[in-house]
Order: C-alpha cells, then sequence, then structure tokens
C-alpha cells in the first residue's frame, strides 16, 4: 500500500469539478484508490463518497492505492490535487 499526504488547493476544495477530476484520473488506474479527510475514509472511485468529504481549500488530505500500479496512481493524483486551482 503507498499513501502520500497533500493540502488541496482547489479554490472550491475537492467538489464538482475538481471531485469530478480526481475521480476520472483515479478511474484511470487498476488499483484500489481511497481519500482521507477529517477521520471519514471514501472512495476515490466514486464521486458522491468523494463529495461527501467536504474537503476545502487548503485542507490536507491522505491518498491511499493498494494494488497493481499504486505508485503512478498516487504520484498522478498528488500532482493533481496540487496544482488543480480552479
Amino acid at each position: 500500500m503507498t499513501e502520500a499526504k497533500v493540502v488541496v488547493k482547489s479554490q472550491v476544495g475537492l467538489h464538482a469539478r475538481p471531485a469530478a477530476m480526481f475521480v476520472q484520473e483515479a478511474i484511470k488506474h487498476k488499483c484500489s484508490i481511497k481519500v482521507e479527510s477529517a477521520g471519514k475514509k471514501a472512495d476515490g472511485k466514486s464521486i458522491l463518497q468523494v463529495l461527501s468529504l467536504g474537503v476545502k481549500c487548503g485542507q490536507e488530505i491522505t491518498l491511499y492505492a493498494d494494488g497493481p500500479g499504486e505508485e503512478e496512481a498516487i504520484a498522478s493524483l498528488v500532482k493533481l490535487v496540487s496544482e488543480t486551482t480552479a
């Protein structure tokens, strides 16, 4: 299992468009992906679960990936979350 902590840069947090972009990227990978925020975990491939976390701008989240290609999945998701500002 690979994990990484990242601060959300998007002005709206992981809501609407940034959450959709996150899930679209997560679905590209074969490994399982989880997102943790404020003690709550969500399936990174489920838009409803990601939105239910209510992640805001500047909040730190932890990403977990387990399975084939987990390092690549974490790297691409960390890059997406830390660079998306819209």
